[in-house]
């Protein structure tokens, strides 16, 4: 007798470009998310992340500019976020993660177990519609010298 696939030796269902729609880059093409950027979910009130227990809501009205600063965005209508027709299953399974605690984009992807590209899309896809902001690392260019924080160790040493 031949075997069975069942669940996962199966593969996946629906393959990853139709998750996206065929898109490798989301429609705000500006937004370049690092594998280390947080992902959070927008509270019910806009300001700031959402908290564990607001599992129905997700609104919010704040985007994050090319250097992770707050640039306002869109009002959200605050639905729920599994009431909205609009977003795939993958877009509320970003969301409900981003509830729970802040994830990075290597964390969701694995957790989703997605191509980190995929959920780049998708991520951005939530950013458009005011689902989630993201909190971007500091550049390497703007980080301190590793000169100076010797020098600064070396003087604090020397009180």
């Amino acid at each position: 007798m031949t075997d069975r696939w069942f669940d996962d030796a199966a593969g996946p269902v629906v393959r990853p470009y139709a998750m996206t729609r065929g898109r490798t880059r989301s429609s705000s093409d500006e937004v370049r998310l690092d594998l280390i950027a947080l992902v959070i979910a927008q509270s019910r009130d806009g300001e700031g992340p959402a908290k564990a227990q607001e599992t129905g809501d997700g609104g919010g009205d704040n985007h994050q500019g090319a250097a992770g600063e707050d640039t306002g965005g869109g009002a959200h209508d605050n639905t729920d976020v599994l009431a909205d027709n609009s977003l795939a299953p993958e877009h509320v399974d970003i969301v409900v993660q981003c509830r729970r605690a802040p994830q990075s984009v290597a964390e969701l992807a694995a957790e989703l177990d997605l191509p980190v590209g995929v959920v780049r899309v998708l991520i951005g896809d939530l950013i458009d519609a005011d689902w989630v902001r993201v909190s971007r690392p500091v550049p390497p260019a703007e980080l301190p010298d590793e000169s100076i924080l010797r020098e600064v160790i070396d003087g604090l040493r020397a009180l």
